[in-house]
């Protein structure tokens, strides 16, 4: 997706809010957006979306399944929580039973089944943020543009959201988001935008050398004797191979939300890798960070039949 000479500003004759940006967004990338408050970032992630169109400027390449969470979501439809999403489903080209099959896994994931056949106009802020962030996910979107989208969720929502961000990159999609907590998928940027002074400055950022201050998973795989790591792993975690009498253990470490997809990635490679454990890594790192992998005797999670 790219962004040529693009400016945009507030009403007829306004100021300038952005002005002059170019921009490749690539795709299965994770883009972060920083800068001050009124410094344009609601303003780019709305223009990403197609919600406004630049002043000035061209954008092209934006996929044709493009999903958008605002800060605010305008609740007050004539509709229930499952009805707003299979509508919403329905406009994304899904077919209306298996709209509302998906309707009811992002429910639930979210922990708002409950509330499936409720008025949107009688829902709390906090579980009409999750159908606001249901809506977004429902159709596997290839563009995610998220401002905000944590704001009034609960703890188990917003760790369920970091899962979903993952799940899209890994899947390929390109996911930009803005969110007040630095700490949200700190070290799991692949980009990193900031606005201000009416422009957009970039910062690329090195999964190897990015300080990671959010919590990390280790992951310990062992797969069949001289095989290669599938390519493209998930969190592009920092690898470290075995040595000694466990040449063919590896162990992987991740962002938390990365977890799940890397499992899954390493389970459905062929031939399939054999995960000896899965714990936290900062604990693993602080006892001994120069330690190599040794084999675990913890439970082992089952292979992919």
């Amino acid at each position: 997706m790219d962004l040529r000479g693009v400016g945009h500003r507030y009403g007829l004759g306004g100021r300038w809010v952005l002005r002059g940006v170019d921009l490749a967004l690539p795709a299965g990338a994770l883009v972060r957006v920083e800068g001050g408050n009124d410094a344009g970032k609601s303003t780019l992630l709305r223009l990403l979306a197609g919600i406004d169109a630049p002043a000035e400027g061209r954008i092209t390449g934006r996929p044709a399944r493009t999903a958008y969470v605002p800060e605010r979501f305008p609740a007050a439809l004539p509709l229930t929580a499952t009805g707003y999403l299979v509508h919403l489903g329905r406009i994304h080209g899904l077919r209306t039973a298996e709209a509302k099959r998906r309707a009811g896994e992002w429910l639930t994931r979210f922990g708002a089944a409950e509330h499936a056949r409720t008025p949107l106009v009688e829902l709390s802020k906090g579980t009409s943020q999750k159908v606001a962030v249901a809506q977004a996910l429902l159709a596997a979107p290839d563009l995610l543009v998220l401002d905000e989208a944590w704001t009034g969720l609960d703890t188990a929502a917003r760790t369920e959201l970091d899962r979903a961000v993952a799940e899209r990159v890994a899947a390929g999609a390109t996911v930009v988001f803005v969110d007040h907590d630095p700490r949200r998928l700190a070290g799991a940027a692949d980009l990193t935008l900031r606005t201000g002074d009416g422009g957009v400055h970039r910062r690329t950022v090195s999964p190897a050398t990015a300080p990671v201050t959010g919590p990390r998973v280790l992951i310990e795989a062992e797969g069949p004797p001289g095989a290669p790591l599938p390519e493209d792993l998930p969190g592009a975690p920092v690898r470290e191979r075995g040595t000694g009498a466990a040449p063919d253990l590896v162990r992987l470490t991740v962002p938390t939300p990365y977890s799940d997809a890397l499992l899954a990635a390493l389970l459905t490679a062929r031939p399939p890798w054999h995960i000896r454990q899965v714990v936290p890594a900062d604990a693993v790192h602080a006892s001994d960070p120069r330690k190599p992998p040794q084999p675990a005797e913890q439970t082992e999670v089952p292979e992919a039949p």
